[in-house]
């Protein structure tokens, strides 16, 4: 039964006491070697833990990532974080921020800010990696002063710390959250993701109460275009959310008003898609619940085993920057290229899978090719169209009132990939694509 499986699934996904006591052991140190320097440096600015594991809702990996953020008092500050953090990896994003890999840094003292206090990072040989990301954020007292998402997460954190202490079995529910939508393909707030981010999970699991309960309201979610509308903290009461929001903030198929701000909706990045996918994950896992669902599936691996030779594989590279930024790319250009396909084949399958690590994305494809079809072209009164209408097809005719082409669909996948590198470069290049590779074809 549920019950049985998420109790069992707890064990698995959720850190041990000892794994958690040498993480929390290098965040510790780590913010306090940075306050020294901030400090020796009469930089105005305090250093706090966040996320997840200032949340108590870290998940079991191989690999751990601690978010620690600086708090500023003033913008201009922010930029001298960089000097005090000269081997950190810079990433680029509305506000940049960096990340540290201890595990390397272990290794030589003088990598980690030059302080002594690396030598007690032995504590954390049995965790296979640690990722520190230094987020700058401002100091502001109120929600509608931020100049960037980042700087509410002091407030995000302190809200849901305060749920986890009146009813402490919350976290392990998130957890059971993050970790189902992390193997489903529903986490992550990324524009070529479009799922749940993090605190929106936090926040829908502080709603419903618990993780089984969440599934069970996402199941009964009826139309496509119903919007479920959560606005815990009373923002609205008595309003129409629909109507006060901002319309680009209404897109998506939950309305969870950030409880800490009240232009905020959290959920706003969560495409139709996902969540229509996120819904059926829930469905299924209800009508028969399995440990496998908590399982990330690897989608190439399963369309291949599936599909076989008949499976189309394409290897897209772009040279902008590994995450975010490079997957929302090669997401617009697997649209891009889909649009194009179109026109020639009946497309059956169109997966897109993305490998940060590696910086690619991988199109699958399962196509057939469309039947010879006539099209309608322009009215014989509209001249103009008429006759660029006639030199783009030769073989037009005219019946009636409108003019018509007979269109041949004989194009092999192979040739028409072909035709489409040369004919489509330039966009190609204006669209930060470095590569595209058929990797396989019947």
């Amino acid at each position: 039964n549920i019950s049985y499986v998420l109790e069992h699934q707890i064990k698995l996904i959720k850190p041990e006491a000892d794994i958690l006591k040498n993480i929390n052991k290098t965040a510790d140190e780590f913010c306090s070697s940075l306050n020294k320097k901030l400090k020796n440096k009469k930089i105005k600015a305090d250093v706090f833990i966040g996320g997840s594991l200032a949340k108590k809702t870290l998940v079991k990996k191989d690999k751990y990532d601690t978010d620690i953020f600086v708090r500023f008092e003033n913008e201009k500050d922010i930029q001298k974080l960089k000097s005090l953090l000269k081997k950190a990896k810079i990433v680029h994003g509305s506000r940049d921020y960096y990340h540290f890999n201890i595990k390397k840094t272990m290794c030589n003292k003088h990598l980690f800010l030059g302080c002594s206090e690396i030598k007690k990072y032995g504590l954390i040989s049995d965790i296979k990696d640690v990722l520190i990301e230094v987020v700058p954020v401002l100091k502001i007292k109120k929600p509608e002063q931020a100049k960037n998402v980042t700087d509410l997460s002091y407030f995000h954190v302190s809200y849901v710390l305060n749920k986890i202490k009146k009813s402490p079995k919350l976290a392990d529910e998130i957890i059971l959250a993050k970790s189902f939508c992390y193997a489903q393909n529903c986490y992550g707030a990324e524009s070529y993701i479009k799922g749940f981010s993090g605190y929106a999970l936090e926040l829908l699991i502080c709603h419903y109460g618990s993780f089984e309960k969440f599934l069970r309201q996402v199941a009964k979610v009826g139309k496509e275009n119903q919007k479920v509308i959560i606005d815990d903290s009373g923002f609205y009461k008595g309003k129409d959310v629909l109507i006060e929001l901002n319309e680009s903030k209404i897109n998506s198929p939950i309305i969870l008003i950030d409880p800490t701000f009240k232009e905020r909706n959290t959920c706003a990045g969560l495409s139709k898609e996902t969540f229509e996918r996120f819904k059926e994950s829930c469905k299924r896992f209800l009508k028969k619940p399995s440990s496998e669902f908590f399982i990330e599936k690897n989608i190439g691996n399963e369309l291949k085993n599936k599909y076989g030779k008949k499976m189309i594989i394409i290897t897209a590279k772009t040279n902008k920057q590994a995450g975010d930024i490079a997957g929302t790319k090669l997401k617009k250009f697997f649209g891009f290229f889909i649009s194009k396909l179109k026109r020639d084949f009946k497309i059956k399958i169109a997966e897109f899978d993305y490998n940060e690590k590696k910086n690619i994305a991988e199109f699958y494809l399962i196509i057939e090719k469309k039947k010879d079809e006539i099209i309608r072209g322009p009215p014989i009164t509209a001249l103009a169209f008429l006759k660029n209408f006639k030199k783009a097809h030769s073989n037009a005719f005219i019946k009636g009132k409108y003019a018509y082409a007979k269109i041949k669909h004989d194009l092999s996948f192979k040739d028409f990939f072909r035709k489409f590198k040369e004919k489509d470069k330039k966009i190609i290049r204006e669209m930060s694509i470095k590569s595209i590779e058929l990797n396989s074809i019947s």
